[in-house]
């Protein structure tokens, strides 16, 4: 396990980067920090912020998460909740942020579980209020089972555990004996001080020695309650309006609840339901709604049918019809952006997204446009067609594109083929289920790919390509999973369904399932035997062309495990060859691994160093993990027979870091586990055990890119 004695080395974690400046909160934010820090003697193992929408609690949450950062070894982990609608997912949300590229078929949460037992890791669960009763299983389950384990939650309400810390946020304070018309003077408060910095950013700047002006601005952040989404809201209005206008506006016409029959929740509530300051906020929503132009309060409705976010390119795509004209989106896309209705996305350029609140209120509206479904369907129908095309090109240079867009739109992937599945079209449905199922096999969501393929073949859809493509898929899951027996059966249904369909090449797709669930069970002349019967055909471009690919490479991983490192090589060269021709990065990085085992077999160890180094590189550009952490075993073995025992150490180290994270060490292969320990006695032998302990915990340490960096390098840093 990692060192904790010393703090984060990597600064591991995915916090995103702060965009605007933090405003006030300094007694939150120090209670936060110390309830969060397990030094400070007040620390609690669940901590809560809770308060009304727009208050401010993610922003607080990180500030807090980031300054404690350093006590946390093993990292600080954003899990954002809002993006997911179907119960049952928060677990694996939370595996999919720890970057757990699990490959078994055990309850996530245990997988989960057993990757953080005895790690010192924070993890940050923003936005569970639709989701509670998840939310609580799921911490519960964790807080339990991983000692070192901290857990901080952002919602409206909070869980109801027992040891639950619960840090109730409040508006921002307005009144500092500003401008209350009394001539009494005092510092501004917080609300005062975010309002006028968000009015700079407007190009409506407040002195500190304009009174007048300062007066005004107390007033509109006292009739908007300190709400800051509130006040940002209003204060973006400045670059069309005078502080004055903003000030005469809202007192003429903040509209009431009763006002906006687009929020429907708020007028089926019954009186006193909602917190009188959530009434505030959805209120101050709606008056900016209607200082939207009609076209921007259009692509606002519009634009809430995203889960995730979004680029102005598919908004285009989804959002355009009618009067909205596809030329006119990003422009309003642009005036949305300069009013803060929509957001830059803080990592990702080029790329948007929406608040939950603000997103609420355009569903509200797209809803009482009678719109919803139509956008929503539109919204299911782009993503298949992505999904189609992704599959077309899969086997080609466009690859890693395909790869970084499917991590990126991860949760609109996930709604669409949710909203797909719902749909009496099962033709549809599993044309859909294929397509990504495959994709998500091969970019990481083993879980996800399981589950939407077996839902939409448990239909019993008709026969054609999509079906095909679908049991080819799930056999391929069952395979990396580890679930043999399944993947047998599978093999079965997917030649079935090729033999009907009339595809040469989906019939030597189907080959793949059974010879690499043969060659993983150590029935390894069985599997050469079913493999190399299999006709080389011209290879494709698309899914079922790397399936193609994957073929010879099952048959080279079981000659070089049988020992034929000859002949294995060959078939992996030849695989390298038609990788590089088409382009792809997936089958070429397998065929560099195995090229290196070869070499290192017939005892050419440069040659095996570098092919080793070459594949780790080529399996990150994919996040492969489980194909970087076979190929760090195979590095780290012909690193020792070069004499540098303490390198292949911390590789070792590494490479136990990168099989936790996969679930399954050498994909409980007996050959690939048989070759690991017998590296690591050899590099035992040769160090002493002291030694060796300290060289492997400095690999472990490592985050997954400190990790695959040293690797990649010649040398190691060293």
């Amino acid at each position: 396990m990692p060192d904790t004695t010393h703090p984060n080395p990597g600064n591991l974690g995915n916090l995103p980067p702060e965009t605007h400046s933090f405003v006030g909160r300094r007694d939150e934010l120090a209670l936060l920090q110390a309830l969060l820090d397990p030094g400070s003697g007040q620390a609690g193992r669940l901590v809560s912020v809770v308060g009304v929408g727009g208050v401010g609690k993610t922003r607080l949450a990180l500030r807090a998460a980031a300054g404690v950062r350093d006590t946390f070894p093993d990292g600080v982990w954003l899990t954002e909740l809002s993006p997911l609608h179907t119960p049952g997912l928060v677990d694996l949300a939370v595996m999919e942020t720890l970057r757990l590229a699990d490959q078994s078929t055990r309850p996530v949460i245990d997988v989960i579980a057993e990757w953080a037992h005895g790690k010192r890791l924070l993890l940050v669960l923003d936005s569970c209020e639709h989701l509670l009763a998840d939310c609580a299983k799921v911490a519960a389950a964790l807080l339990a089972r991983a000692p070192e384990l901290r857990i901080l939650v952002t919602s409206r309400e909070r869980l109801a555990l027992p040891g639950e810390e619960v840090l109730h946020l409040e508006p921002l304070p307005v009144d500092g004996g500003i401008g209350d018309g009394t001539g009494e003077s005092a510092a501004a408060g917080d609300a005062v001080t975010l309002f006028a910095e968000r009015a700079a950013d407007a190009g409506r700047p407040l002195s500190e020695d304009d009174v007048a002006g300062r007066a005004v601005a107390a007033a509109v952040c006292r009739r908007l309650d300190g709400i800051p989404l509130a006040l940002e809201l209003a204060a973006a209005r400045l670059a069309d309006l005078t502080l004055d206008q903003l000030h005469d506006r809202l007192g003429e016409r903040l509209p009431s609840p009763s006002d906006l029959p687009s929020t429907l929740d708020l007028l089926t509530s019954a009186p006193g339901e909602r917190p009188p300051r959530h009434q505030t906020l959805r209120t101050a929503i709606g008056w900016s709604h209607e200082l939207c132009a009609p076209l921007e309060r259009l692509l606002w409705a519009r634009l809430s049918v995203f889960t995730g976010g979004f680029c102005a390119e598919t908004a285009q795509q989804v959002c355009a019809g009618g009067p909205l004209a596809p030329e006119r989106i990003p422009g309003l896309l642009a005036r949305l952006v300069a009013q803060s209705i929509v957001l830059p996305d803080p990592v990702i350029s080029a790329r948007y997204r929406m608040l939950d609140t603000v997103r609420e209120y355009g569903t509200d509206w797209l809803y009482a446009l009678g719109e919803e479904r139509a956008v929503r369907r539109r919204h299911r129908e782009h993503y298949a067609r992505l999904a189609h095309q992704g599959c077309a090109e899969w086997n080609t240079g466009r690859q890693v594109a395909w790869c970084e867009r499917l991590l990126s739109e991860h949760a609109d992937f996930r709604a669409a083929v949710e909203s797909a599945l719902a749909e009496p079209d099962r033709t549809a449905a599993v044309e859909m289920a294929g397509h990504v199922g495959f994709l998500w096999r091969h970019c990481g969501y083993l879980r996800e790919a399981q589950a939407c393929l077996d839902q939409a073949l448990a239909a019993d859809p008709p026969p054609g390509h999509g079906r095909t493509l679908a049991l080819w898929s799930r056999g391929a899951v069952a395979i990396l999973q580890g679930d043999q027996e399944a993947a047998a059966n599978w093999a079965v249904r997917c030649t079935d369904a090729a033999r009907e369909q009339g595809s040469p090449v989906a019939m030597v797709a189907a080959v793949y399932v059974r010879g690499g669930q043969l060659a993983l069970t150590s029935r390894l002349a069985e599997a050469i035997d079913v493999l190399a019967a299999a006709p080389q055909l011209l290879i494709q471009d698309d899914a079922f062309g790397a399936a193609q690919l994957q073929v010879r490479l099952a048959l080279s991983l079981a000659l070089v495990l049988r020992g034929e490192y000859g002949r294995g090589r060959e078939v992996a060269d030849e695989v390298r060859t038609a990788s590089r021709k088409q382009g792809e990065y997936w089958c070429g990085a397998y065929a560099d691994y195995l090229i290196a085992q070869a070499d290192l077999g017939r005892g050419d160890i440069p040659a095996a160093v570098r092919g080793a180094r070459t594949s780790i590189a080529g399996h990150a550009l994919l996040h492969n993990t489980a194909g970087a952490a076979m190929s760090l075993d195979l590095l780290a073995a012909a690193v020792v027979a070069t004499g540098d025992a303490h390198r292949a150490a911390r590789l070792l180290g590494i490479g136990t870091r990168l099989w936790e994270l996969t679930g399954r060490a050498q994909m409980d292969s007996p050959d690939l586990i048989a070759t690991r320990r017998t590296c690591e006695l050899r590099v035992r032998e040769r160090l002493g055990d002291a030694a060796y302990g300290t060289g492997y915990r400095q690999g472990l340490a490592m985050s997954y890119d400190e990790g695959i960096a040293y690797a990649s390098s010649r040398s190691g840093g060293q």
